[in-house]
């Protein structure tokens, strides 16, 4: 599957057109059912509201699940365009609901899909991001003369130690990416002269955090 951003958190940004006050708050979900619920939630939230505008894209890369609805706003102006911020962000596994408190002054249809662009643009754009990535969890047992230079080794294949411990040598799990596994394997038989090999235990797809 090909990887994809996605936000690594929740994140509030507010603005405020034509006294109307616009908030959008955006958030990661990995199921139709957990966006559901956070539209659910910033809905009861935010009950007073004039609208509560829920637009969500589950998944990523080439398969998505898209929704959107403009809750009560002219057809067309609210959850269409925060869409279309979403689709071209390159995010994926995210759900995104802006609520309007109404100021008294009407914006128009033009206006209203300017709002609601840039309520969903101020989120997009400030969100933390990670990448949803192939990666082998493994273990390995190494002499103590080579922790360090194995640390160094796992920091540049931009992999994690997961968790050390102690006996007569050292017992190593750690987390590689899963295209970076192979050159990160033949580096370490260099380092050990061949006596050291990782054995994945576990392959998943994990949150890899932006650079």
């Amino acid at each position: 599957m090909k990887d994809y951003f996605i936000p690594t958190e929740e994140i509030r940004r507010e603005h405020e057109a034509m006294k109307s006050r616009f908030i959008a708050t955006l958030a990661p979900a990995f199921s139709i059912d957990e966006a559901r619920a956070f539209m659910a939630k910033i809905k009861k939230e935010f009950a007073d509201a004039s609208h509560n505008v829920p637009v969500y894209i589950i998944g990523g890369g080439n398969t998505v699940t898209e929704y959107f609805s403009d809750d009560g706003e002219p057809s067309g102006t609210a959850g269409k365009p925060a869409l279309s911020v979403l689709r071209g962000s390159g995010l994926g596994d995210v759900v995104l609901v802006i609520t309007r408190y109404f100021g008294g002054t009407l914006l128009g249809t033009g206006g209203l899909v300017k709002a609601y662009t840039e309520s969903a643009q101020l989120v997009v754009n400030q969100v933390k991001r990670g990448k949803r990535t192939p990666v082998h969890v493994a273990e390995m047992n190494i002499p103590y003369n080579l922790l360090e230079r194995l640390r160094l080794l796992v920091i540049k294949h931009h992999g994690s130690i997961v968790s050390e411990e102690y006996a007569e040598d050292v017992k190593i799990k750690l987390q590689v990416r899963q295209e970076a596994f192979e050159s990160f394997q033949s580096d370490l038989r260099e380092l050990s002269a061949g006596k050291v090999q990782a054995k994945v235990i576990e392959s998943k797809e994990e949150i890899i955090p932006d650079e």
